[in-house]
């Protein structure tokens, strides 16, 4: 988990997700490598102001680079980046997606757990304050390979199996018994 006090700020930004153990079959020549980490993932918090003059969202860099990383209340319902790597990771971590509560939310369950250790184990995350980082996310998308983004990656080439992988998972999800709430 996080140094306390984190070291990551309460401020809006991008970040990136880096890794010592590339999870699945993802091809990694054209990915940022660095001291033995490739970067796989990059994501932004906070979005645009929203053009309907709702308050913006409360995010920052700290809350969202922990709720990828499980702390507190984190799972793969609220994290793309988890639910990937747990359907990656899945028979090697021997965790499984489920539905749980009232059926609208999936997760690994128990498996979280396991999963924040293996981030633990074999992720490093980087950040740079951004006031306006939905701007720095296009530059970073339109130069940087990042196989496990799923919005807006469509050029990537393990965009298309990463989707199959991600409704594949789901599929097998809805097919099972809804767990109480984890």
């Amino acid at each position: 988990m996080f140094a306390d006090p984190s070291p990551v700020p309460e401020k809006p930004g991008a970040y990136g997700w880096w890794f010592r153990t590339i999870p699945g079959s993802i091809e990694t020549s054209n990915c940022e490598q660095r001291d033995g980490l490739t970067l796989l993932y990059v994501g932004i918090s906070q979005g645009p102001p929203p053009a309907n003059g709702k308050p913006r969202s409360v995010q920052n860099l700290r809350k969202r680079i922990g709720y990828h990383f499980g702390g507190g209340a984190a799972d793969a319902d609220g994290s793309t980046l988890r639910k990937s790597l747990g359907l990656l990771l899945a028979d090697d971590l021997e965790i499984e997606l489920r539905r749980i509560g009232s059926g609208d939310r999936m997760t690994f369950a128990g498996g979280e757990p396991v999963l924040t250790t293996w981030m633990g184990d074999n992720a490093l995350v980087s950040w740079v304050v951004h006031p306006e980082p939905w701007l720095l996310e296009r530059e970073l998308m339109a130069t940087l390979d990042v196989p496990l983004v799923v919005r807006g990656n469509e050029r990537n080439a393990f965009h298309p199996e990463l989707k199959r992988i991600r409704r594949e998972g789901a599929t097998r999800a809805g097919k099972q018994r809804i767990l109480k709430e984890w």
